[in-house]
């Protein structure tokens, strides 16, 4: 019998950049609004491409989350103390990344304060600030330098008793940044991917140089502080937001951020708001929690010695 030998050849054309057409999508991902904006050569390979980001994005939330009983993360965190957790690679990689934004920041960012996170979300819903005591075993827990990490076999392994992971100050970048891995697989290139205040930012839009992106600032020091919007001109790179201008609270006469230190175990409570610029959201989303943490002089320098990375404060 003669069998037919089939070869599959791949042909690139480039088109010029005035027959792309842009195109916008969003879902709920992650307890906020993720969006997408591209250019592509039709409203179907835009739509296939968007669907596909999407998908994966969301697949990403039965990793990270530690709202999930059965996400990966909480599966790794009911291992129990210095128990090897084989993890896969995408929690490996992200938790390895973390890790090294904790050495750079010392400390100031840490995703082993899962126990103060959820003690803080209580104090959001009871309006009391927490015991003492709980908040003492709370913070006996968080430390980045108790979680060990083996790249030959990719086991991550937490080396105190009751620690929780929380990656929730990186994990909606590193989805950004996913979801526009994805776009430029299937040969989307121009586009950004915005996941709440974080933004995954590729090629610029035909005919322009960068993306136009708008970051808070402020036109005068508080009390008087007017809100003004400032634009940065960006591709290829990272940018995210974070503060407590608006999401905030008072507890006997207190006002305490939604951010929480490591170092306390409570919400800030000096007035903090940034935006930082970095070789990508992973990088930017994680620093910029890091960089309200830390406030401007530590923050500032800190940043200048961060390869790619431009931090801008706006505190009121």
């Amino acid at each position: 019998m003669l069998r037919h030998s089939l070869a599959f050849f791949s042909i690139v054309c480039i088109l010029p950049a005035q027959d792309l057409t842009r195109f916008d999508f969003s879902a709920p991902l992650m307890a906020t609004t993720f969006r997408i904006s591209l250019h592509a050569v039709s409203k179907k390979k835009a739509e296939t491409a968007a669907e596909a980001a999407f998908t994966h994005m969301a697949s990403l939330n039965a990793v990270f989350s530690d709202y999930e009983p059965n996400s990966e993360l909480m599966r790794l965190c009911s291992t129990g103390v210095s128990s090897p957790f084989t993890a896969s690679p995408a929690l490996f990689a992200l938790v390895s990344r973390s890790l090294e934004v904790s050495r750079a920041t010392d400390g100031a960012f840490d995703i082993t304060c899962g126990n103060l996170t959820r003690l803080w979300r209580r104090t959001k819903r009871v309006r009391k600030l927490p015991p003492a005591d709980r908040l003492a075993k709370a913070l006996a827990a968080t430390d980045w330098r108790a979680v060990g990490l083996d790249a030959r076999t990719h086991a991550i392994t937490l080396t105190k008793p009751d620690m929780l992971l929380d990656l929730g100050g990186i994990a909606k970048g590193h989805a950004a940044d996913e979801g526009l891995r994805i776009l430029r697989e299937r040969g989307i290139t121009r586009a950004l991917v915005m996941a709440g205040g974080d933004i995954a930012i590729g090629d610029p839009p035909p005919g322009e140089e960068t993306w136009e992106i708008k970051l808070r600032t402020f036109s005068k020091p508080a009390p008087d502080a007017a809100e003004t919007m400032e634009t940065a001109r960006l591709k290829h790179c990272g940018v995210s937001t974070s503060g407590d201008l608006y999401q905030f609270m008072e507890i006997d006469g207190v006002r305490y951020s939604h951010i929480v230190s490591p170092k306390t175990g409570l919400g800030l409570t000096g007035r903090a708001a940034c935006s930082v610029i970095a070789p990508d959201a992973t990088t930017s989303d994680a620093l910029a929690t890091a960089m309200c943490v830390l406030g401007r002089e530590r923050g500032e320098k800190i940043a200048a010695g961060l390869p790619g990375v431009t931090v801008r404060f706006a505190v009121p």
